[in-house]
């Protein structure tokens, strides 16, 4: 499973021209589920992206996670994530979850993060959704489980 964060100062997600989701400062996650991917690693990157420190605390150093930091997170699915681009020019998507398990464990993260009382918006599985962010730093992590 990988999660592509990126902290914002504000993003939000658009679907056919209306705001679907809309955080202030935060993080933005890229969701993207592999065929090897079930809810213990769902959990397990939910949990570390919820610690990871990436926010300044007063000397300026990424010591502060996100609920630390008083931030929400803006969760959007990212099939594209699971791509092997290591051949060739165009994309191969074999190693990606199904839609259906891949739905399954997206809204599974959502209700773990909210679970855990971290205020989450979302986009839409599926959708052709527009993305629009102000990156803070700009700070970016590819993490993965």
């Amino acid at each position: 499973m990988i999660a592509l964060i990126q902290r914002v100062k504000q993003a939000k997600v658009d679907v056919d021209g209306e705001t679907i989701g809309a955080i202030d400062k935060g993080l933005l996650v890229l969701l993207g589920v592999e065929r090897e991917d079930d809810t213990a690693k769902m959990e397990k990157l939910a949990t570390k992206v919820m610690s990871y420190r990436v926010f300044s605390d007063e000397n300026g150093k990424m010591n502060l996670n996100l609920q630390q930091a008083g931030g929400s997170l803006l969760v959007v699915s990212q099939f594209t994530l699971a791509a092997d681009t290591g051949r060739g020019l165009r994309p191969s998507f074999s190693g990606a979850g199904t839609p259906e398990q891949a739905r399954v464990l997206y809204e599974e993260f959502i209700a773990f993060c909210q679970s855990k009382g971290v205020t989450t918006q979302t986009g839409e599985f599926a959708a052709d959704m527009q993305v629009s962010l102000v990156n803070d730093g700009p700070v970016t992590f590819n993490l993965t489980v």
